[in-house]
């Protein structure tokens, strides 16, 4: 029996057993074939089998016993066939037999051999292999020792951020002129102050923060709050590094409690970015850099989160009461942080930490000026000084503030309002016709309550040379007068 090229074997091909049983000498040519066919064909790899035998066939077949296939026993000698051709007729069976078992053996091998390659068990067989390299003790995920890695310093650290930004944190001490106590001829004591005086000297009378954000060939800028430099004689600033310098007042606004200073360039080695207040959230990480209770303590980072945005706080201001916009956080603003910076986590000033509540009981109540309410007020400090808002030019005071005998025949309905204490002859109030003790209760239509609204209202919807309807009441009659609102620099 021929074999055919491994490629023409189809998967319902079986092997004739009785044939092989029925003609020894025929099985043991094709086996020689067999051989033959198996050494000239390049497509099939060659397999090593190995077996065992029955008990009553070791002494006589010894040589095969768990061994591999001889190439003796692919194909035999002349010598053995007549010596087995010579045994009695048992043995001549039990050779026949084994031959016969062999050749069966081997005829499957070869089948498999060329059927393997058209199955998926190869490719089963190498995932398998691989999948237990993987798992095996040598492999990666053996365990390893424990110990600790270094610490990579990270570009985006807190730490690093607030490193780089504090050297541009500045320490604002106030000096003011110390009152001077003189005694006349019958015992009267005097004070005065008088800042040519050879005896006169200047004594510091508080402390704040400030940040510098803008330097040129030889001026630096800082912002800081106008209540830290209200009144000063001489302002020294403490520098990152302890050197001390003194600063001139750039420009200041009571109202927003906002000032700039300016200070040699040559002390500055960094300046602060100012980020967009507009896209603060509350619960966004915060912290606040200043230094609380003087420059002792100077640089102090708290950190907090944005507890809320545009809140209104109504603040007291030596140019008059103002209803201030702030954020508000609960990073930590001492005594002393006052025109510090409260910034971002990318280590952008997003506001100049400014105030804080702190009745008994009260914790975390810090606020901020955003830092998009103070830009626009900084720009216009640094190009002339102040801010040029307009200006209607009389003295207030809050209706339910006033004794009612200071106006009457005021109608009982009317409860909210603003008196008119005095006014500037030469401004936009006199021009119109204004009196004392008029009463304003509305701008454009719009009503106004107290001095803050009215404040409120002229500085942020009116634009100087805007001409203003007021609601006002004199001797009890309803009136309307028309101003035509100048600059508070203009006559």
């Amino acid at each position: 029996m021929d074999f055919k090229n491994e490629n023409e074997f189809g998967e319902n091909y079986q092997p004739n057993s009785s044939e092989m049983k029925n003609n020894t000498n025929s099985e043991e040519i094709s086996l020689e074939k067999m051989k033959d066919e198996s050494h000239s064909k390049n497509s099939v790899n060659a397999v090593d089998a190995t077996f065992s035998v029955e008990s009553n066939n070791v002494g006589e077949f010894e040589d095969f016993k768990e061994t591999k296939i001889p190439e003796e026993m692919a194909g035999p000698s002349m010598g053995e066939q007549s010596r087995s051709n010579n045994q009695p007729g048992t043995k001549k069976r039990k050779a026949t037999g084994f031959v016969s078992t062999i050749a069966a053996g081997v005829i499957g091998s070869v089948l498999t051999l060329a059927v393997l390659p058209h199955t998926d068990y190869m490719n089963n067989f190498n995932q398998n292999s691989q999948n237990q390299e993987v798992s095996s003790p040598t492999s990666s995920n053996a365990v390893k020792t424990v110990t600790a890695q270094p610490t990579a310093v990270s570009t985006n650290s807190v730490a690093d951020t607030v490193e780089k930004l504090s050297k541009a944190i500045v320490g604002i001490v106030n000096y003011q002129q110390q009152q001077q106590q003189t005694t006349d001829l019958w015992g009267n004591s005097n004070s005065f102050s008088d800042s040519n005086s050879d005896s006169s000297q200047s004594v510091e009378s508080g402390s704040g923060s400030g940040v510098i954000f803008q330097k040129n060939k030889t001026i630096a800028y800082i912002v800081t709050n106008n209540h830290v430099v209200e009144g000063a004689s001489k302002l020294e600033i403490s520098l990152y590094d302890g050197q001390k310098t003194t600063a001139e007042v750039v420009g200041t606004d009571a109202l927003t409690d906002l000032a700039v200073l300016k200070i040699d360039a040559k002390y500055v080695t960094t300046t602060a970015n100012f980020g967009n207040s507009s896209t603060l959230r509350p619960g966004d990480q915060v912290y606040a850099i200043g230094n609380p209770l003087g420059v002792d303590l100077s640089r102090t980072v708290t950190q907090g989160i944005v507890s809320a945005t545009n809140r209104t706080i109504s603040v007291s201001t030596s140019a008059g009461n103002w209803d201030t916009n702030v954020i508000q956080t609960d990073a930590a603003i001492n005594p002393g942080n006052s025109g510090g910076a409260l910034i971002n986590t990318q280590g952008q000033v997003i506001g100049i930490n400014s105030l804080k509540i702190s009745e008994t009981g009260v914790e975390g109540l810090g606020f901020a000026i955003p830092s998009n309410d103070f830009i626009p007020i900084v720009n216009q400090l640094i190009k002339n000084g102040k801010i040029d808002r307009p200006y209607l030019g009389v003295g207030l005071a809050d209706l339910d503030q006033v004794p009612q005998m200071y106006y009457q025949n005021l109608p009982q309905n009317v409860t909210k309002g603003v008196l008119v204490m005095n006014i500037d002859s030469n401004s936009a109030a006199g021009k119109a016709g204004f009196e004392p003790k008029d009463i304003i209760v509305s701008m454009n239509g719009t009503q106004i309550a107290n001095s803050s609204e009215l404040r409120k209202y002229l500085y942020s919807k009116v634009q100087i040379g805007d001409t203003i309807k007021f609601g006002v009441y004199r001797d009890g009659k309803l009136i309307t007068l028309n101003a035509k609102i100048t600059a508070n620099s203009e006559g």
